[in-house]
């Protein structure tokens, strides 16, 4: 019979290197699960690789440029926003080209910030449109396509135009059922306008009273169906 020596027992140095080393392997298993959970590195590279222009596409136009106040005589940006601050946004030369907005595809619509103004107060004008069509479709929301007029029965009291200066141009992207309004009102200094007296401090004001007037809009070659019914006093 061969005789089997006995194994050689290591040293409990030898044992005490291995359990290190165990220890250190599962310390940086849980260090790596750790970082993975707190950074979060698949995060950044989703967002990096969304391009830009996507969200530009989907949210469209919110709100409306209007006539500044050096450009309209008799006319001031009211204090309060009416509508959504947004600003709207030239579609994004990526995306796919959409038709321009016709009457039958869009509704605008003629807005007053109230009934009826005592003689102190100034009337403030809004334009607001929608897009009713299926599909969406492009509109010059600048200041070069829009038009306020007042009138009172068949008598023109003020235009928006008469004495507007540097009229600008923006194509937007109106989406389907998507409704905008404008940002920042105009306000009517209740006087009468013409272009020839774009700078006269003595153009005759409004009747009050309770005279009534109507406010009439226009914007990128289409102009409301209905006019808004106000009253001065």
């Amino acid at each position: 019979m061969t005789s089997t020596s006995p194994r050689r027992r290591h040293s409990p140095a030898v044992y005490r290197r291995r359990r290190m080393v165990v220890l250190s392997a599962m310390l940086l298993v849980v260090l790596g699960v750790v970082w993975l959970l707190v950074a979060q590195p698949w995060s950044g590279s989703a967002s990096e690789g969304t391009p830009a222009e996507a969200s530009d596409s989907q949210g469209g136009a919110d709100s409306l440029p209007v006539p500044s106040t050096e450009a309209t005589r008799g006319a001031t940006p009211a204090d309060e926003t009416i509508g959504s601050a947004a600003s709207p946004s030239p579609s994004p030369s990526g995306s796919p080209a959409a038709q321009a907005c016709t009457e039958g595809d869009v509704t605008v619509e003629a807005v007053t910030s109230a009934d009826s103004y005592s003689g102190d107060q100034k009337p403030a004008f809004s334009i607001s449109l929608t897009n009713n069509g299926s599909t969406d479709c492009t509109l010059n929301v600048g200041t070069s396509g829009q038009s306020f007029t007042v009138t009172s029965g068949s008598d023109v009291w003020w235009r928006s135009t008469d004495c507007q200066s540097q009229p600008s141009e923006m194509i937007v992207l109106l989406t389907a059922g998507q409704t905008v309004s404008s940002a920042s009102p105009l306000t009517w200094d209740r006087t009468r306008s013409a272009v020839g007296t774009c700078d006269d401090d003595t153009r005759p004001r409004a009747p009050g009273g309770g005279a009534s007037y109507h406010l009439a809009v226009e914007i990128g070659g289409i102009a409301s169906t209905e006019t808004a019914q106000f009253l001065l006093y």
